[in-house]
């Protein structure tokens, strides 16, 4: 499975609950794609998400299925870490 960093745009502020959650995990598992965890910007209107998938096309196709934007998504090659350069 490879990387990738998903930027999600709303219109309107973020607010998720539980099911909300366990709907979008639901349909990810569907799509054989795994959320890792998400940053949420000071606004509540964008995320930056870190996912696993096989590839960008299973991730838009979660997205579409959750009715969620995916509006930017990056295959990343390699995480650094500034500890590993000490």
């Amino acid at each position: 499975m490879a990387l990738f960093i998903i930027e999600r745009n709303f219109a309107e502020q973020l607010e998720l609950n539980a099911d909300m959650v366990n709907d979008i995990t639901r349909i990810n598992d569907d799509s054989e794609v795994k959320w890792l965890y998400s940053f949420l910007s000071a606004d509540k209107k964008k995320t930056f998400c870190l996912y696993e998938a096989a590839d960008a096309s299973s991730i838009k196709e979660a997205a579409k299925r959750a009715n969620i934007p995916a509006d930017v998504i990056i295959e990343v090659s390699a995480m650094l870490r500034p500890e590993a350069f000490v």
